[in-house]
């Protein structure tokens, strides 16, 4: 995750503990996850998609 240190995953964890509850977080993560996944699976899909271009 870059230069993020322990004290600097906390904090954001607090932060977000305290915006949106303890009930919303584990949703919000399911769903960062989810848009990560997304996000890698069409950069994949480029990668693989502009390779095969240039072999032909």
């Amino acid at each position: 995750m870059g230069n993020l240190g322990i004290t600097e995953i906390l904090l954001i964890g607090v932060a977000l503990l305290i915006f949106f509850g303890p009930s919303k977080l584990p949703e919000l993560g399911k769903s960062l996850g989810r848009g990560i996944q997304e996000f890698k699976k069409a950069s994949r899909e480029l990668t693989n998609s502009v390779s095969d271009e240039t072999k032909a």
